[in-house]
């Protein structure tokens, strides 16, 4: 069953602003789709990918698309509970489409479901689907990956430059040991005559520890990042 109460991490609920996007006959559709999921949950196999072409795929809000929003309703409709649940959102991401696995990942934060839902995180981070390691790195992985693969995801998304502002928890989770990873990468990097990627360095500042004198020379005409305060605090 879907949390009621959501975390201090959750992403916004997406009902309110997908009802006030949806036309009428989508709506009906939604509503009819939820009630038959109460009733009968195997069915949102069916209605999980139909979602796109009976809502749309427009933004919403920073974090939903209209076709995400419509099935993280279905899914929060699911009444499954613990592995359950977590088998059957596995069934929905292993037999979708991107859009479909970008939606499941985005609507994991929502549902009760610990630490079952993680082999799909872990699979999107091994792939090189770009949009799928960023649904993959929001709320729930903030919260649920541990801290070596929280590390190897960020140095990840370096390496695929995904901008870091787009991995949720980074400004709590950030520690030494990322620190010192992201400032060795940086290294290379200036040992290759190539540019130290801008958001790497609010993280490296914060533990000056790590930071040698090529590097310092590097950062230190850098701009300041309002993140860097945030980490100095944490650290």
């Amino acid at each position: 069953m879907a949390v009621t109460t959501a975390s201090p991490a959750a992403p916004p609920d997406p009902r309110p602003a997908l009802f006030a996007v949806l036309d009428p006959t989508a709506r009906a559709w939604l509503d009819e789709s939820v009630d038959g999921i109460a009733a009968e949950p195997a069915i949102v196999r069916r209605l999980f990918p139909a979602a796109r072409r009976r809502c749309g795929h427009s933004r919403i809000d920073h974090y939903w698309t209209v076709d995400e929003a419509t099935r993280a309703v279905l899914l929060t409709a699911l009444p499954l509970r613990g592995q359950a649940l977590a088998e059957e959102v596995t069934r929905l991401h292993r037999h979708g489409d991107p859009a479909e696995q970008r939606a499941v990942l985005r609507t994991l934060p929502l549902l009760d479901l610990g630490d079952l839902a993680l082999p799909l995180v872990r699979e999107a981070l091994r792939g090189n689907d770009t949009t799928l390691i960023e649904a993959a790195l929001g709320p729930y992985a903030a919260t649920h990956l541990p801290d070596a693969e929280f590390r190897q995801a960020v140095l990840k998304c370096v390496f695929c430059e995904i901008p870091l502002d787009r991995v949720t928890g980074l400004d709590t989770r950030a520690d030494r040991e990322l620190a010192r990873m992201l400032a060795d990468f940086a290294h290379e990097r200036i040992v290759a005559g190539r540019d130290v990627p801008q958001d790497i360095r609010p993280v490296v500042r914060a533990f000056p520890d790590v930071v040698g004198p090529e590097l310092d020379h590097a950062l230190q005409h850098a701009p300041t990042d309002p993140l860097t305060d945030v980490l100095k605090e944490e650290g």
